[in-house]
């Protein structure tokens, strides 16, 4: 990390990725010390969070935020909860990050891992396990976060607050409902109705309720749990690993096509191309969870979370072509649309090529690279806008500008040595 003086204040700043700044982080101290050494400094921890799917896309900006130093609720003490071990392009853990790797849909597992952090006093649940339908989504995800809420709500006494990310979909449904189920009609506020259609979210949101609910009766040992449902939209950011890496996935698209010789083709509707967007900032998604976890006003609340503008993706097409140095194409008409797992297909070898001659951090491409998602995602017909009128209202006023947040994340990803 590397500390800049602008303004006569010192502001801190993720080394080697430029993101953009954050209000609430300001460096406050008079002698520029190391992390580690101003954690040593200030235990014991004043916060401890338990964040669950710490390598995903919101997780990786939790994780990254947490053990800064004034970070509201500070000092925080961290176990960073993920299915697999850290990736190869991950930084040294923090001193004050504890790395734990296990299977969410293990109750077993689960149990042995976490029953012995009593200390928990705030998690951040982010993870989500894509399954073909939402019948299996409801089954396995609801069962994940039963099998950690099952362990933490009665072992750790001190356990203050619940934060639960879901999206846009508990507004728009699945996307088997799309065209069965009567649509709300955005942009999309907190207090709609739930759709009459199975949806992963309400199922999530339900388990939380009770869970909190029954600690509040006097169900195991603690004081009552507050609760805040977060709901973020399209979201940039970091983590290739994530299922639905907008931004990776465009880049390793953008790469393949320079590689290729041709120029970067829109492989979506007219509708995506031409309509409105809302996108969220996977470090302002964290900020909101972490202002929802310490400011008394945000408790027991749901908040939608998006960058507080609206885009076209014609707008950012020409964005990533100039980022690769392509030609770029627009919406060509239906007749000649080419999805992008088409056009990507048996690409495996270009991608191996741009590995090896730009020195990537190895990987496979379907590793770095959703091309369901990218077809599902510019495929909708609907502009899936949403208000931030309610978080502003309650004191959050992080906002971010969608095409500065654009480039900054393709830039993160060229510091780790994802994209060329």
């Amino acid at each position: 990390m590397r500390v800049s003086e602008t303004s006569s204040r010192l502001i801190l700043f993720r080394s080697p990725a430029m993101t953009p700044s954050m209000s609430w982080w300001w460096w406050r101290g008079a002698a520029l010390k190391s992390e580690d050494e101003q954690v040593a400094e200030r235990s014991p921890f004043q916060s401890v969070a338990l964040v669950v799917d710490s390598t995903g896309i919101v997780g990786t900006s939790l994780v990254d935020m947490l053990p800064l130093p004034d970070t509201p609720g500070g000092p925080w003490k961290v176990y960073a909860l993920s299915r697999r071990p850290l990736p190869p392009w991950s930084p040294p853990p923090r001193a004050s990050v504890t790395h734990l790797h296990l299977d969410l849909a293990d109750p077993g597992a689960v149990a042995e891992a976490l029953a012995p952090l009593s200390d928990v006093t705030h998690v951040f649940y982010a993870a989500w396990s894509p399954r073909a339908t939402e019948a299996r989504n409801l089954d396995v995800n609801s069962a994940m976060l039963r099998n950690v809420l099952s362990v933490v709500v009665p072992n750790c006494p001190a356990l203050a607050h619940v934060s639960l990310q879901t999206g846009t979909m508990h507004y728009m449904g699945p996307p088997e409902a799309f065209g069965r189920t009567t649509a709300l009609d955005p942009p999309y506020t907190e207090d709609m109705p739930r759709l009459d259609w199975p949806n992963l979210y309400y199922g999530q949101e339900d388990l939380l309720f009770d869970a909190v609910a029954r600690r509040g009766d006097g169900d195991g040992e603690g004081g009552a749990i507050s609760w805040s449902v977060h709901r973020p939209n399209l979201i940039f950011g970091f983590s290739p690993r994530s299922a639905m890496n907008i931004v990776c996935s465009l880049c390793v698209y953008a790469a393949i096509c320079r590689k290729d010789g041709v120029p970067l083709r829109w492989p979506g509707s007219l509708g995506t191309w031409e309509g409105f967007s809302s996108a969220s900032d996977a470090d302002l998604i964290a900020q909101q969870q972490i202002w929802a976890a310490v400011d008394p006003v945000a408790k027991n609340e749901a908040f939608n979370c998006s960058n507080g503008d609206v885009y076209k993706w014609r707008q950012l097409w020409p964005i990533l072509a100039g980022r690769f140095g392509l030609e770029w194409v627009g919406y060509e008409g239906e007749e000649n649309r080419v999805k992008a797992s088409e056009a990507m297909a048996g690409k495996e070898a270009v991608w191996a090529e741009i590995v090896e001659e730009n020195q990537l951090v190895p990987t496979q491409l379907h590793e770095v690279a959703n091309w369901w998602f990218v077809d599902a995602l510019f495929s909708v017909q609907v502009e899936f806008l949403d208000s931030m009128n309610k978080s502003k209202e309650y004191g959050f006023l992080g906002f971010r500008n969608t095409a500065k947040s654009f480039n900054s994340w393709i830039d993160r990803m060229r510091a780790y040595k994802i994209v060329p």
